[in-house]
């Protein structure tokens, strides 16, 4: 597969992923969708602690003060199981107005009467008995739920009660409902909000005494109280919280007024408004995010105890919002909130009234679900469209970069606007599910395009450069191209004898033994394996991978392979073994590369006439009595880093241009002062023999081979000049030299 087809389908399944993580957020994927709510559940969690406000900015601005009397263990052990006594509780009431509380609220459920002891002893007498008759006549001075009736009714208090949201049960007097104002008669049957099924309230006789607001806190579907209801519908009614109330009668109002929206034919409920500029942003239900402050006891607790022993601040409870309710264990009003796992009812209450005094809340409003979508579906489609168009490190800082506006965005609305905005959809999901999925797709197309690599080019190329080849794997392929390489050809001399002295086995194990190190010498200096033949290895350099140095790396390996070989004899030789030596023979030049052959079999190869003359030159080796020869253009890629030995000007069988072929001696650091006054020699002889002096050529040549009897080179000019003193070239003669044999 290429790379442009990988990052297509890459792009494609990207857009699909998109797709359906887009249901999943409008809820439309039952399983998926319950996760990402969770998820996002979770994230809002880590949003709020993140968010939470400095301790000195926890009681309201206005100088307001909100406290609660605790009814905590400690309180029960100085005054008794629970439930108190009423006469307790006016004790209570009477304290905290006696200390100038401005408003007091029950975030305690007065749901059953108490019994009436002097109606106890009634029960035991003689209706006609003088004890009897006397005692029913002072049985109310003994009524505790009247004595405490009482005591409400001359106070500003709020008494609690709760909504049933699932169970038909009613039980006590449910307070009067909510006066609104400027609202049409049939506007709350038409809210989309939901109907409460029953309730259960106070007494009859403490409902008729005070005011009531219910203290139901809603619960996500993991358990945890992030929002509570402002209002409850309950027989086409409107009820406030307990909050709500407290604050109404704080602020002196006397009705409330609705802000709604129609949306498909539902009114939807915007905000409550309190009076001209004070209005609550809640949701469609009437519910409003709980903009919590901090831990458990953030706010002021006095323990209720302290409170009837008289052991407080009175400067405390001065014009404060007193909210009245318990952190005991065993009186379960222990919440699992944002903030902590364990953390009191009474305080939520706290925090709602905190944040309405303040006017600082936490809003969703309708369209908030909207640019939800739209934030989530912007955020995947470019990353699903770019990534895997990118390197990993782009798409790294690409995935980095998104991930950073969406939270600076949505946390910037948080915390200057109140606004809510979705981060699971965006962040969590689309986010990191389309880059990691694109990073997948990446790590799997790289891991296969290797595989492939190896498979493809491992038989013929190094290990080391199928790991180059890895790291751009799209630019490599079996496809042919013509390039300008270097091929070798290596043949053993008298292969033909050798194998008449040695059996099959005995054969093969010895070329094993030969090809083994001398393959290793290719790979060693970044060559291919082109085929093995016989007893003939080609090799090629610059392919599959780029080598501009290719002619120099050829020469460098045919060197060590020589050096290689000579080892290898000797070794062969100290086991009886035949010596062996061969002929290399290398060139440059343009050559077709690529997957060559026949359905039934291919292979990865080079052609070309440069290719045929690297062969002609290696079958010359026997001729000129040397192990390598090079071609011209190898000669001039590589002509900085040897010491040359200009062999001939010849016509090889097959080539109608003459061409120059060379013999590297050795590298430029290894030239000794002889051996450079040799090839000067050598050069001057050449030169006189092109240009027809043979005469001079003669001598030279002559001086060589005295002193280099070794050299066969020499001796075998100096045979072609014999033979020209017999037979004279041609006046136009380039001074070349004619092969007939290949």
């Amino acid at each position: 597969m290429s790379p442009k087809l990988s990052r297509i389908l890459a792009t494609l399944s990207g857009l699909l992923l998109v797709i359906f993580l887009m249901l999943v957020v409008s809820e439309k994927v039952p399983v998926f969708s319950d996760i990402y709510q969770r998820l996002e559940l979770l994230v809002y969690d880590q949003r709020m602690r993140f968010h939470l406000p400095e301790k000195n900015e926890v009681q309201p601005s206005d100088g307001t003060r909100i406290v609660i009397i605790d009814i905590d263990e400690e309180s029960l052990q100085h005054e008794g199981r629970w439930p108190w006594s009423r006469l307790k509780m006016v004790d209570l009431v009477e304290k905290l107005n006696a200390a100038g509380a401005a408003v007091i609220g029950f975030d305690i459920l007065f749901g059953e009467a108490e019994r009436n002891p002097a109606q106890v002893v009634l029960s035991q007498l003689d209706k006609k008995s003088k004890l009897h008759k006397e005692i029913n006549l002072i049985q109310h001075n003994y009524d505790s739920d009247q004595m405490f009736a009482n005591t409400l009714a001359n106070s500003e208090a709020i008494l609690g009660y709760l909504f049933h949201f699932q169970y038909p049960l009613t039980s006590g007097l449910l307070p009067e409902p909510l006066p609104l104002e400027n609202t049409e008669d049939n506007l709350v049957s038409q809210l989309g909000m939901p109907s409460m099924t029953g309730y259960a309230a106070p007494i009859e006789v403490l409902t008729s005494n005070a005011k009531g607001g219910f203290f139901s806190l809603a619960l996500d579907q993991d358990g945890v109280t992030r929002r509570a209801p402002m209002l409850a519908r309950y027989n086409n009614q409107l009820y406030p919280s307990l909050s709500l109330e407290m604050l109404r009668q704080f602020l002196l109002l006397d009705a409330i007024e609705l802000e709604t929206s129609t949306i498909k034919g539902r009114e939807h409920l915007e905000k409550i408004h309190l009076g001209a500029n004070f209005s609550l942003p809640t949701d469609s239900s009437g519910q409003l995010l709980i903009p919590y402050r901090g831990p458990a006891e953030t706010f002021p607790y006095i323990p209720a105890w302290k409170l009837l022993s008289g052991d407080f601040d009175k400067n405390l409870v001065e014009g404060a919002l007193i909210i009245i309710g318990t952190s005991a264990p065993g009186l379960f009003d222990l919440r699992a909130t944002p903030i902590d796992s364990v953390y009191p009812g009474v305080e939520v209450h706290a925090n709602l009234l905190a944040a309405m005094l303040d006017k600082k809340f936490l809003k969703q409003p309708s369209w908030v679900t909207g640019a939800d979508f739209v934030i989530a579906l912007i955020s995947g489609l470019v990353l699903a469209i770019a990534l895997p168009w990118l390197t990993p490190l782009l798409q790294f800082v690409l995935s980095l970069s998104v991930a950073a506006i969406i939270l600076a965005v949505t946390g910037w609305l948080w915390a200057s606007k109140g606004l809510v905005l979705a981060l699971a959809g965006p962040l969590l999901v689309v986010y990191l599910l389309i880059t990691i999925f694109n990073f997948i797709w990446g790590f799997f197309y790289e891991f296969m395009t290797r595989n492939l690599l190896t498979d493809m080019f491992g038989q013929y190329v190094p290990p080391e450069l199928v790991e180059e080849m890895s790291k751009h794997p799209g630019e490599f392929s079996f496809a042919g191209e013509s390039r300008e390489l270097s091929v070798l050809f290596s043949d053993i001399r008298g292969f033909t004898s050798l194998s008449e002295r040695l059996t099959a086995d005995e054969l093969k194990l010895l070329l094993n033994r030969y090809f083994t190190p001398v393959t290793g010498v290719i790979f060693d200096h970044r060559g291919t394996i082109d085929k093995y033949i016989g007893d003939l290895v080609m090799a090629f350099w610059g392919a599959p991978v780029v080598d501009p140095d290719h002619a120099l790396h050829s020469i460098q390996a045919a060197l060590q392979m020589l050096k290689a070989t000579e080892e290898i004899s000797a070794v062969f030789a100290s086991e009886g073994l035949p010596e062996i030596k061969v002929g290399i023979g290398i060139n440059s030049g343009e050559m077709s590369v690529g997957d060559m052959g026949s359905k039934y079999r291919r292979a990865y190869t080079v052609l070309g006439d440069a290719v045929n003359l690297a062969s002609r030159l290696e079958s010359s080796t026997k001729y000129y009595g040397v192990s390598l020869i090079v071609g011209e253009r190898t000669k001039e890629l590589a002509l900085e880093h040897f010491v040359w030995r200009e062999l001939d000007l010849v016509r090889v069988k097959g080539k109608d241009q003459p061409v120059k072929i060379y013999q590297p001696l050795c590298s430029i650091e290894e030239l000794t002062p002889e051996l450079e006054e040799e090839l000067k020699l050598l050069d001057q002889a050449l030169a006189a023999f092109r240009s027809q002096d043979f005469t001079q050529a003669k001598n030279l040549f002559s001086q060589l081979h005295e002193s280099h009897p070794e050299t066969y080179q020499y001796s075998q000019y100096l045979e072609r000049l014999e033979q020209f003193n017999q037979e004279p070239p041609a006046t136009e003669w380039d001074g070349s030299w004619v092969r007939v044999d290949k």
